[in-house]
């Protein structure tokens, strides 16, 4: 009787051992779910952990809080998958975290820096939130975080946007900071990326190529930055980028500014002082556009002082590079430069060169300006493709001399044997 009371001691203490742990026992300060292995602790005013916390839990919440420091005290939580630590008096990101971490929330705290080390070891790493702290550095490792897809470091502190971003990124936030700067290579890796928001910054320009590795780009946000519209030498890559991009741009940079050249260069197809013409004035304008290959100089048969043009290039109409701000069609219609071709044209004498003069000149040099596109202001002007031609007379060398024509030496001749005739009758 006794060695059976004894065995049933003995099977009662293990039950209280091992089965509270198996079971699990849910903190009398928090809600537990899903065998307990799932624990909200949020919004208790609590300093330090409570009591009872199993070690395989998979997310805990501990937002909204009074933690000023968790260091070393979630090691234990080898199972951990999720965990928020938001919207306490945290002034760093808890060392060393578990490694099994998927989810790690730290928004609204007092963290200052994020340390290498506070991710070195993170390969499981999902998602990471830092936003609205203070952070005014953010130091990550290169090759690490390689699990890592979403960034926030919104409403933060931060100066330049942050190198060594993980290569298998797609989602990362960086709006509402002091960011002015990107530095070289930054975002030449980031090839997965998707979504980049920068709004609400301080930046006046992107640097060239900044964003010329993002091929899967698909929405980016630029509106709220003190873009430097007028600047010349820097603004021009960020407008050529949003003009060529396939990515949705919210907040296209300088969307209410004029054309940043329109006021050093003049508008192609616009009127000068110097041309008698305004079409004239736009060819004399785009002729630095024509190609180096020229076209070949067109023969214009005279015949009764018209010049019939035996043959002309067909006309094409050149679109410059668009660097209108925003991704819609700029406002007042499309601006197209006029491009013209000039083509000299003379006079055919090639039949008659035997009876040129030495010492003249019988060829008159014709320009064909051929203008196509829309000068800047189309719409006081015609929106069809004209063709002008202008005569310029060369000053000769020499006084010309009229060569007879055939015909007029036949007339003469005529002309003699009548008078001739005319001589003997009377002569009779």
């Amino acid at each position: 009787m006794e060695y059976q009371i004894l065995n049933t001691s003995t099977c009662l203490l293990v039950l209280l051992v091992f089965i509270p742990t198996g079971l699990g026992i849910c903190p009398s300060s928090c809600k537990c779910s899903g065998n307990d292995r799932n624990v909200d602790c949020s919004g208790r005013n609590l300093t330090v952990l409570p009591q009872g916390l199993q070690d395989n839990l998979t997310y805990l919440n501990l937002s909204f809080n009074q933690f000023v420091d968790l260091d070393h005290q979630l090691t234990r939580f080898t199972n951990l998958r999720t965990l928020d630590i938001s919207n306490n008096w945290l002034k760093n990101v808890p060392a060393h975290l578990p490694k099994s971490l998927w989810e790690l929330y730290a928004t609204n705290n007092n963290i200052k820096v994020l340390q290498k080390l506070d991710t070195a070891y993170q390969w499981n790493l999902r998602v990471l939130d830092v936003s609205r702290n203070m952070v005014e550095r953010a130091v990550l490792i290169n090759n690490t975080l390689s699990s890592l897809r979403f960034l926030n470091l919104s409403s933060n502190k931060l100066w330049t946007v942050p190198t060594n971003m993980p290569y298998n990124i797609e989602t990362v936030d960086l709006s509402n900071n002091f960011l002015s700067q990107i530095l070289p290579g930054t975002l030449v890796r980031l090839q997965h990326l998707t979504s980049l928001y920068l709004h609400n910054n301080k930046f006046s320009y992107i640097p060239d190529k900044a964003f010329d590795q993002l091929s899967q780009l698909q929405v980016v946000t630029l509106y709220n930055n003190p873009w430097s519209c007028s600047d010349n030498q820097n603004i021009p890559y960020v407008l050529q980028w949003v003009q060529g991009t396939a990515a949705r741009v919210l907040g296209a940079p300088c969307a209410d500014q004029p054309w940043p050249w329109a006021s050093t260069t003049p508008a192609l197809g616009q009127p000068t002082a110097l041309d008698s013409s305004p079409m004239i004035k736009g060819t004399m304008a785009a002729d630095r556009e024509a190609p180096a290959a020229a076209a070949e100089p067109t023969k214009v048969t005279k015949t009764h002082k018209q010049f019939k043009a035996k043959e002309v290039p067909p006309l094409v109409t050149q679109r410059h590079p668009a660097l209108f701000p925003g991704t819609e069609q700029p406002p007042g219609g499309p601006q197209e430069a006029a491009a013209t071709r000039t083509i000299l044209i003379q006079d055919s004498t090639e039949g008659n060169a035997s009876l040129a003069p030495a010492t003249g000149s019988s060829t008159t040099p014709m320009t064909l300006s051929i203008t196509s596109g829309m000068p800047t202001h189309y719409s006081k002007m015609p929106q069809s493709t004209t063709a002008t031609l202008r005569k310029e007379e060369l000053t000769p060398s020499a006084p010309d001399a009229r060569v007879p024509s055939r015909a007029s030496r036949w007339e003469m001749g005529l002309l003699c044997l009548a008078l001739l005739h005319a001589v003997a009758v009377a002569v009779d």
